[in-house]
């Protein structure tokens, strides 16, 4: 198919003129401005909207649109001025309301002449750049009316009395206030701000910096902060009712500024009723209401942190060196958790579980927790006390509750090895003696512990349940071999302990009674011949035994005793009365335990198996033990225990301390291998760094035993100083 020719049309002007009269554009302005008078005159019921608009047109395209707008101009500007005059008239309260009056009608008389010049609107006006109707009726209003020199101040002045009185209680007419806010933000952001806002913010400061020194003077610091708030919540009130509401930011920050910044201190420090008392009395709502009015203003929440911290650790320093309290490690113990879960709870409630607070408390916990070196035996103390009774009878969750509180706890310590020497010595007492209120308990702490510190910690205290263990199936097989030559002698149950899982100490062996010794060797000999490769070696200061014992009139009982206690009734069997120098020579139980053993013996009311002569609580070197034949109790079974030091002596704190120091060393240097075989070269004080960092899982290093520890390693030949720098240290592969 071929292509068609493309043809271009054009379209030509008639050629003859048309003849326009020449008083044509008079004539139709004249009907114009009529109908414009008429409108504001509210006579516009008359008129043809559609002749106004086809005159209009005409006119626009006549080429005459300058004097139609001009003459726009000058209709509405002596409307607006008569306008103007009538609101200026208005007195007291009639004010404002003939002002929104007059601006409902500028505007309904605005949209029909819009209507009317809708063509020139979208031909002539963007043509030559001028203001379209409706804007330029606003601007007129805006000029004319509203910066009159007799309107603008008065209007100001009217609307900032009104917020006045509202705020003093009085009820105003909110409706009113909307419509004259809405006016001026109708006129322009810039009117709104320059004519009303500005000057709304600036006596706002000055009325709440007054209100507020009012108020700082004559309330407690609870009521100030209700006044404080309900403040602020009135002003977002007012914003959502009349102002614009890109004002609610400006008029809180007022509030803000001049009733809480600029009283933050007085107001946390202030006596009787400021921050601390608050804390002290547990007034969630006044620290609530505190927290969320400071985090408005800038540091407000580090003031109320700091306060807090302060007095924290200022109570928990209290706390942990009172000499009164250090008397009972689980008192001690329980007021530390009582103490966390007071501001566990403050946090939660009143400060929104604010992570910034809690990391104050923890903090502060870990400071005045470790200003007492003792902390870690008596948390392992509380433990002890727990496991053995405190949690009988509790239920499993609760059972959680209390382990994790004490993991919290634990957290805390800097010292984590020495928690571990004297929790394993705790744990041991506890399966030995077969006191542990539940094997699942004491195996989730464990687990608590390992997955806190790791594998390592935890090793020998799972070393320990295993001997546990075997031991009962060991002594399955004893009975089972050896059973039928035993006869009546005393029944045994050992434990077989693992030298380097238990906190067995070296202890001279007591001198056991020749019918206990002869079933002890038996063992001996059993388990040395069905295990090779090992030595058995008697700890009798962890023991314990049930005897039959019978008293005068035949009134028979089982007492269980420990060990040492077992050695010294046993004695009696053949006497009387025994000296303590006897007792001492025939047993060979060192003094310490001795005494602590004969002291319960003879001096516990209602236990008192054996009398003491002279009767005194203390033992001494001089005193004479006989059998009570006159005791007596109401339990054919009575358990005597032993005194036990249920905190450790001065000395003995020191010899557990050294101990812990001793075990220290091999894992400092370990730590220093460790860095400096991956980094070959380091100086003094980063190896120093490095070593703390590996080690504070479990305890701080002391700088000084960081060195001494490079001092050995130099001399063993692992490390070398630097020819020329002594600072510095290489790694010798």
């Amino acid at each position: 198919m071929s292509a068609q020719k493309k043809r271009n049309f054009q379209i030509e002007a008639f050629k003859h003129r048309v003849v326009v009269d020449p008083k044509y554009a008079e004539k139709t302005w004249k009907i114009l401005e009529h109908a414009i008078h008429e409108i504001y005159n509210h006579n516009a019921s008359g008129l043809s909207f559609e002749e106004l608009y086809r005159n209009a047109y005409n006119m626009v395209l006549h080429k005459f649109g300058e004097k139609l707008y001009s003459g726009l101009v000058t209709t509405m500007t002596y409307h607006l001025k008569e306008i103007s005059k009538s609101i200026e008239a208005a007195q007291g309260e009639l004010f404002l309301e003939e002002l929104n009056r007059k601006w409902a009608d500028h505007n309904k008389a605005l949209q029909m002449i819009r209507d009317i010049l809708m063509y020139m609107d979208r031909t002539f006006i963007p043509s030559t750049h001028k203001t379209p109707v409706h804007e330029l009726g606003l601007n007129l209003w805006r000029d004319v009316v509203i910066h009159s020199s007799k309107t603008q101040a008065r209007l100001l002045d009217t609307l900032l009395e009104l917020v006045h009185r509202e705020r003093s209680g009085e009820v105003i007419n909110r409706g009113l206030m909307r419509n004259i806010i809405k006016m001026l933000m109708d006129l322009g952001s810039s009117v709104y701000q320059d004519d009303f806002e500005k000057h709304f913010l600036e006596v706002s400061a000055d009325f709440y910096r007054c209100e507020s020194q009012e108020f700082i003077e004559s309330c407690d610091c609870g009521n100030y902060l209700k006044k404080a708030e309900r403040r602020l919540m009135e002003e977002m009130e007012r914003v959502s009712h009349y102002l614009d509401a890109r004002s609610e930011a400006k008029i809180t920050n007022v509030v803000e500024k001049e009733m809480i910044e600029s009283h933050m201190n007085r107001l946390v420090h202030m006596e009787s009723s400021g921050l601390v008392n608050m804390l002290v009395d547990d007034k969630y709502d006044d620290l609530g209401r505190m927290y969320s009015l400071f985090r408005r203003v800038q540091n407000g929440l580090v003031i109320v942190r700091d306060v807090m911290t302060a007095y924290i650790r200022d109570t928990g320093k209290q706390l942990v060196t009172d000499p009164e309290r250090l008397r009972d490690p689980v008192d001690f113990v329980q007021r530390l958790l009582d103490l966390k879960d007071k501001y566990d709870k403050v946090i939660n409630l009143a400060f929104n579980n604010d992570k910034t607070f809690q990391n104050a408390l923890n903090s502060s916990f870990e400071y005045f927790i470790n200003l007492n070196a003792r902390s870690p035996e008596f948390i392992s103390l509380f433990v002890d006390d727990k496991l053995r009774k405190g949690l009988r009878g509790v239920s499993e969750e609760d059972v959680e509750v209390v382990l994790d509180k004490v993991m919290m706890l634990f957290r805390y310590l800097q010292e984590k090895d020495v928690f571990e020497k004297y929790y394993k010595q705790h744990l041991a007492k506890r399966l030995l003696s077969g006191k542990t209120v539940s094997d699942d308990a004491e195996r989730s702490l464990i687990v608590k512990l390992k997955t806190e510190c790791g594998y390592q910690f935890t090793s020998k205290l799972e070393g320990m349940f295993t001997d546990m263990k075997t031991s009962q199936d060991t002594m399955h097989g004893f009975y089972s071999a050896v059973g039928h030559q035993l006869g009546d002698s005393p029944t045994l149950a050992v434990q077989v302990l693992t030298t380097g899982s238990w906190p067995t100490q070296p202890s001279a062996t007591c001198n056991l009674p020749a019918e206990i010794l002869w079933v002890c060797e038996k063992f001996k000999s059993y388990y040395l011949g069905t295990h090779t490769g090992r030595r058995l070696s008697w700890q009798t200061n962890m023991g314990t035994a049930d005897l039959k014992t019978t008293f005068g009139k035949g009134q028979k009982h089982e007492l269980n005793v420990s060990t040492y206690q077992m050695c010294v009734l046993m004695l009696f069997n053949n006497t009387d009365r025994l000296t303590y120098k006897e007792i001492e020579q025939a047993t060979e139980i060192p003094a310490s335990d001795l005494k602590r053993c004969l002291q319960s013996l003879a001096c516990v009311k209602g236990k008192n198996v054996l009398r003491k002569e002279p009767m005194s609580k203390d033992i001494a070197e001089d005193d004479a033990f006989f059998f009570n034949d006159k005791f007596t109790s109401k339990f054919f079974k009575v358990k005597i225990g032993t005194v036990v030091a249920q905190r450790e002596s001065e000395p003995e704190n020191q010899e557990t301390r050294q101990r812990v120091e001793e075990d220290r060393k091999p894992q400092i240097e370990a730590a220093i291998v460790r860095i400096m075989k991956s980094r070959r070269v380091l100086d003094h004080n980063n190896i120093v760094a490095e070593v703390t960092k590996q080690l504070q899982a479990r305890f701080l290093p002391n700088p000084v035993v960081i060195k001494k520890r490079i001092e050995s390693l130099i001399e063993r030949e692992f490390l070398e100083r630097d020819k020329t720098d002594r600072k510095l240290y290489r790694y010798l592969a």
